[in-house]
């Protein structure tokens, strides 16, 4: 009785164990192949997004503006540095990491962010940049890195995206646009002032110059043919001293803001231009 039982088991196991692994070998091809396809469209739905998103702040240039004269701002000494802090790497500011540079001796009040931040944003929302008059937008860390940042980016606007972008920027260098190879910000070499054209003027901003003006006075006399090349400083504390900048100006009694001189400066461009 155990040689018959044990043939018919061991042929009914052999049967069963075939059935099972064809089947499941159809069914896993069948569901992989479901999968891939699943995936493939999330992803590409995912990218044309991302490009819609990021060409939506492209503006609609006419081919006689980019022959023009234009600006360039040059952002110097901007505070954007980062650290290890516990096991990941952030973007230093004063508010959420004052301890850490306490206990690093370092003065909390000259890690500010936001102060570049909000130069950034103020400069690609100008009427300046939407007309295409805008040829180039640098900024200059305080360690002496030096990056570019094209006019067309959408430059984050809450404080914490745009830190997750300065972290990613400094850590590779560059950042791509989604679907394509442009680099929409890079590091690139110093000096910054190998990257300016030979036919322009370049200003800078102190409140502690003696040369105080009108500014829309100021931009109204120079040579309509000229590029205007604008220095303004990101940090709290200071003033910046560069030897390329040619005339440092004063543009009010009282001590402004990045953010606020850089709108004071570009409404100016914008009447002597008259763009609207």
């Amino acid at each position: 009785m155990g040689r018959p039982y044990k043939v018919k088991g061991e042929k009914r196991k052999k049967k069963e164990v075939n059935y099972d692994k064809e089947e499941i070998e159809e069914t896993l091809e069948e569901e992989s192949a479901k999968r891939v396809r699943t995936e493939h469209t999330a992803v590409d739905t995912e990218a044309a997004e991302r490009v819609v998103d990021l060409l939506a702040g492209i503006p609609i240039v006419s081919t006689d503006q980019s022959t023009k004269p234009g600006v360039i701002f040059i952002i110097e000494r901007a505070s954007l540095e980062i650290a290890k802090i516990g096991k990941t790497y952030q973007l230093l500011n004063s508010d959420e990491h004052a301890n850490f540079l306490k206990k690093n001796n370092r003065n909390p009040s000259d890690y500010r962010p936001d102060i570049a931040h909000q130069a950034m944003l103020t400069i690609l929302d100008s009427r300046v940049n939407k007309a295409g008059r805008l040829k180039a937008l640098y900024v200059k860390t305080e360690k002496g890195v030096l990056f570019e940042v094209k006019p067309h980016v959408r430059i984050p606007r809450t404080f914490k995206r745009f830190a997750g972008i300065m972290l990613q920027l400094l850590q590779k260098l560059s950042i791509t646009a989604v679907g394509k190879r442009e680099k929409l910000l890079r590091v690139i070499k110093n000096p910054v002032s190998q990257y300016l054209p030979i036919d322009c003027r370049k200003i800078g901003f102190s409140h502690s110059s003696e040369k105080l003006v009108d500014i829309q006075d100021y931009v109204n006399g120079i040579n309509n043919d000229m590029n205007l090349v604008f220095v303004v400083g990101a940090m709290a504390h200071g003033k910046i001293e560069k030897d390329y900048v040619e005339d440092y100006i004063s543009v009010s009694d009282y001590p402004l803001s990045a953010a606020y001189c850089i709108s004071m400066v570009t409404n100016a461009v914008e009447r002597k231009w008259k763009i609207l």
